[in-house]
């Protein structure tokens, strides 16, 4: 069992990132099993749920555009997207074996319609915050666990921001599947790598 202090948090195991879905991430079902044994060593398990608005800024469809093309926004470049996890969908709903009664938060990220939010704790803009690190602070919680999906995103940037922040961050390989686009997993390890972050 892992001290009290230390918190797993696994990110947007969500229908539309698992085969079949709008986002798939290829073998993105294979993790929940282990997700959910992996609960059972921690007191604190937070999930985070990506949550959209129809006719999002980061979708594809909202520009006309080919999904995965690159498009400059006011905070950055942005990946346009397929359509995805938009409130409400079964799409958006978490796995329907993850064992979600296990939680103690669930944060939900992407709900403002004109910036996207791969990071459970600040939107893309990089500057405007989701409310977990606070939640954490109070909790006393100071190390955090990172499975999910997909390790080259939304798991990456988690990471990556919780570093900076100063949290103890170790990322859970095995139980992550990535996208891999265009040399994303590669970049993203080494991001995490350099940001302090254990993979493991």
């Amino acid at each position: 069992m892992q001290p009290a202090h230390h918190a797993l948090l696994v990110i947007d195991v969500q229908n539309d990132f698992c085969p079949g879905g709008a986002l798939a991430v290829s073998g993105g079902d294979t993790i929940v099993p282990g997700i959910n044994a992996l609960m059972a060593e921690f007191a604190s398990v937070i999930l985070t749920q990506d949550w959209h608005p129809a006719g999002h800024s980061s979708f594809a469809s909202s520009h006309d555009a080919e999904p995965m093309s690159l498009m400059q926004m006011p905070y950055g470049p942005q990946v346009l997207w397929p359509d995805h996890c938009i409130q409400g969908s079964i799409g958006a709903q978490f796995h329907a074996d993850l064992a979600t009664d296990r939680a103690d938060l669930m944060i939900r990220k992407g709900f403002n319609p004109a910036i996207d939010s791969y990071s459970a704790f600040f939107e893309n803009d990089h500057t405007t915050p989701t409310g977990l690190e606070g939640y954490l602070r109070t909790r006393g919680i100071t190390d955090l666990t990172l499975v999910g999906l997909a390790t080259d995103f939304c798991v990456n940037f988690s990471a990556v921001d919780a570093a900076k922040l100063g949290f103890a961050v170790t990322v859970r390989e095995d139980l992550c599947r990535a996208i891999d686009f265009d040399g994303s997993l590669t970049a993203a390890r080494a991001g995490m790598a350099a940001a302090g972050v254990v993979l493991s």
